[in-house]
């Protein structure tokens, strides 16, 4: 088969345990295991660059690939990251050397499938986007569960709004949470401060529950929950806003060039 690569590199990655499998036309492949660690991982860029790597090839496995992407892009060293099901070794007993050695040949002559790899920007973007999502969703289910506690509680407020942290449903709750008696229909058209379909009475007859002291400080605590979880989402709202500015800088920019 043709030679594509006059030396290049194989790794099998693991969390605390990378090997490395250097292959070097019309020479004898050289093993070397390094530990997860930045200083060990310097280590082996450094020899990679010693001995004039051409390429890089390791597994996509886990998230335990992009501690060597970051010293890869740093010494400029050409790497790509491979998907395990795109380079399955013979079968028979396996072991991380063999792993290594497979994917370098591999590698040499050119028959790998390489994965997309986003720029460090991109990457970074990516992380902070997906952190928003997984608080949205905890918020949703936070949400839920208040909905679910006030239901326990004989409160029927999502039956007459359809917010139940809108500001005339906050209002509502924070009352029932802080008073013992009944609220009265004057003090619900008080508290009914936004545009809703239902009629006060019907507000005031969903209101009408029966919470116990445990029960009205476990839902003070999930309310605060929420109200953290929607502090949280609008940082990262601004964070992902700000880091967006210079990409929509450039974009303005490249529009007035075409123009």
């Amino acid at each position: 088969m043709e030679v594509i690569y006059n030396s290049c590199c194989g790794i099998d990655v693991h969390k605390n345990k990378i090997v490395a499998c250097l292959k070097i036309k019309g020479k004898q492949n050289v093993i070397k295991e390094f530990s997860g660690q930045t200083e060990d991982i310097r280590t082996m860029a450094n020899w990679l660059m010693e001995n004039k790597c051409e390429k890089i090839a390791m597994e996509s496995t886990a998230s335990y690939w992009k501690p060597l992407v970051n010293i890869f892009e740093i010494k400029k060293l050409d790497y790509t990251v491979i998907n395990a099901r795109d380079y399955k070794n013979l079968p028979g007993k396996k072991t991380d050397v063999m792993d290594s050695e497979w994917i370098a040949n591999l590698l040499q002559h050119g028959l790998l499938k390489y994965s997309y790899i986003p720029s460090r920007e991109q990457r970074e973007l990516r992380e902070a986007t997906r952190y928003r999502k997984s608080l949205i969703q905890e918020r949703s289910r936070a949400l839920n569960r208040l909905q679910k506690m006030l239901e326990g509680a004989n409160i029927k407020i999502t039956s007459v709004l359809s917010n139940v942290m809108g500001v005339s449903s906050r209002n509502l709750i924070e009352y029932i949470l802080d008073n013992e008696e009944s609220i009265t229909v004057e003090q619900a058209d008080k508290l009914v401060v936004t545009r809703i379909h239902a009629k006060i009475e019907d507000v005031v007859k969903a209101m009408d529950g029966i919470i116990t002291p445990f029960q009205r400080t476990l839902i003070k605590e999930v309310i605060a929950h929420i109200d953290e979880l929607t502090e949280r989402i609008n940082k990262m709202d601004k964070i992902v806003d700000e880091y967006m500015k210079e990409y929509e800088k450039n974009k303005k920019n490249l529009k007035k060039c075409l123009d």
